[in-house]
């Protein structure tokens, strides 16, 4: 079972974050760990569909509520590269020296984030149809059902906040596949949402500003390995960011989904996992018999 706790951050913050195997007794000690990063807007717990296909795996998960979220303190004026701090908090609480980072939607970036600040301790990224940072070398809001948002954003967080006074989320955003996902397996990604968007506009507001302006590292900081999985149709991240992710990390693989969008792509978890597997997670040391423990003697 998944246990949320209340972390004291050294700047006087709380940060809500939750541990799929709290108190890290053996076996879950050793177990390969990813730290989850939510998309916008979310209450910052996993998934219940990623939590059983990690725990199908071994694999202990970590997440966190960022700042505005739930119960995790503002923190105006973020960008994506501060999610590499409060990451790091977790980890330290959770014991944990190295993980892997997950990133679906807007939790891509901060994914991403955490391997390029945090390079001795993230083994390995996904990002499920992430966001790729603002630029002008392509029209980073084509494709995108509803830019107003992020086009508001880029004018800076009061035009955002403006913008969420009037703002309405269009179900035409969503494929039919997406539709059928959010009323199937993953309908606790909508719900969640909805929590999240109860309890006020200000954690996807700063989410949003953070996206459209300066993330505070570059994409060529990155040295792990990052699997960039995307869906060709996707109306709310459209391809052409995967794309831009891809020309500019430095150890890139990415998956096309063909028929997927903006929620189904979450259906790719399961190989995702296996993916950080083969790729992340260091083996396993092989148990050594300590021969000094030995004491039988021969007559």
């Amino acid at each position: 079972m998944t246990e949320s706790r209340d972390l004291r951050l050294a700047d006087g913050r709380m940060l809500r974050w939750y541990d799929s195997a709290p108190g890290a007794d053996p076996p879950h000690a050793d177990a390969p760990v990813v730290v989850w990063h939510h998309g916008s807007p979310a209450t910052g717990a996993p998934p219940p569909p990623l939590v059983e296909e990690a725990a199908a795996r071994g694999i202990r998960l970590l997440s966190y509520a960022r700042p505005s979220y739930a119960g995790s303190t503002p923190r105006p004026g973020r960008d994506v590269a501060s999610a590499a701090g409060d990451v790091e908090a977790v980890a330290d609480a959770a014991g944990v020296a190295l993980f892997a980072s997950v990133g679906y939607s807007g939790g891509g970036p901060h994914a991403l984030a955490t391997a390029a600040l945090l390079p001795s301790r993230v083994t390995g990224v996904v990002t499920l149809a992430g966001v790729a940072p603002y630029t002008d070398v392509f029209d980073w809001f084509a494709g995108m059902h509803a830019p107003g948002a992020l086009r508001a954003a880029l004018a800076g967080r009061d035009a955002r906040a403006r913008f969420a006074e009037a703002d309405e989320f269009d179900p035409e955003a969503f494929l039919p596949a997406d539709l059928e996902a959010l009323d199937g397996r993953w309908s606790w990604i909508g719900a969640d949402a909805g929590r999240a968007e109860a309890a006020g506009p200000d954690g996807l507001v700063d989410d949003d500003v953070a996206y459209a302006n300066d993330w505070g590292f570059s994409l060529d900081e990155v040295g792990a390995p990052v699997l960039v999985v995307q869906g060709e149709h996707d109306r709310i991240v459209p391809r052409k960011h995967a794309a831009w992710l891809m020309s500019r990390l430095r150890d890139g693989t990415m998956w096309a989904r063909l028929d997927d969008g903006h929620v189904s792509i979450l259906d790719t978890i399961p190989d995702a996992l296996d993916w950080l597997r083969d790729h992340a997670f260091p083996p396993a040391e092989p148990a050594r018999h300590d021969r000094t423990d030995d004491h039988r003697t021969e007559h």
